[in-house]
């Protein structure tokens, strides 16, 4: 029991850790958006520590995450096992068969996403995931989907709101002109 929770603490710690990451990455890109996420936290915390109340307004903060969270999940793949024979379209997936789901090409592909899809667009999320989705909330699961959803879900989009919400209270930021892009996933686990 207690390996199972140290797994849980250090899963949710690399998830915050690396949807901050990304978030400063893509902002640093992005000074516009940079801007607008520090007027709506300035709008609603001031320079105050930010209240719940405060993080439940932050709507550029949540698409600016989204977003983030589309084009840099948390988790890569997610591995499901087939309980019992299944019909899928006209796939029959037999029982016992371990399916491995990749996220990143699904929150990836240009027919859900359009042309633009490797583009920081943020604007996507204006009115939540199903529009994003074109009415497939299904195709955007960085934190899993359905009764597997990750438990951490909640928590580490409110912690990565306050943290980045702190961030953009106090320091702008640029990224290096000698700055070469070569993103790297080194988690090791899967929702």
């Amino acid at each position: 029991m207690i390996n199972k929770i140290k797994a849980l603490y250090r899963a949710g710690n690399l998830t915050t850790t690396s949807l901050l990451g990304w978030s400063v990455f893509l902002l640093a890109l992005h000074p516009e958006w940079q801007e607008k996420a520090r007027k709506e936290v300035v709008t609603f915390c001031g320079l105050e520590l930010p209240t719940s109340d405060a993080i439940a307004r932050l709507r550029t903060m949540n698409m600016i995450l989204n977003e983030c969270m589309r084009l840099y999940p948390p988790a890569i793949t997610v591995t499901r096992k087939v309980k019992r024979e299944v019909r899928l379209g006209s796939m029959t997936l037999p029982a016992n068969m371990t399916m491995f789901m990749s996220i990143l090409a699904l929150h990836h592909d240009p027919q859900i996403w359009g042309e633009d899809v490797h583009i920081f667009k943020p604007e996507r999320f204006a009115e939540a995931v199903a529009k994003a989705t074109n009415n497939n909330a299904a195709a955007f699961f960085p934190f899993g989907f359905g009764p597997h959803t990750c438990v951490g879900q909640n928590f580490t989009t409110n912690e990565a709101k306050i943290a980045l919400s702190m961030i953009l209270q106090r320091y702008k930021f640029t990224l290096s002109p000698n700055y070469v892009h070569y993103p790297n996933n080194i988690q090791l686990y899967h929702y």
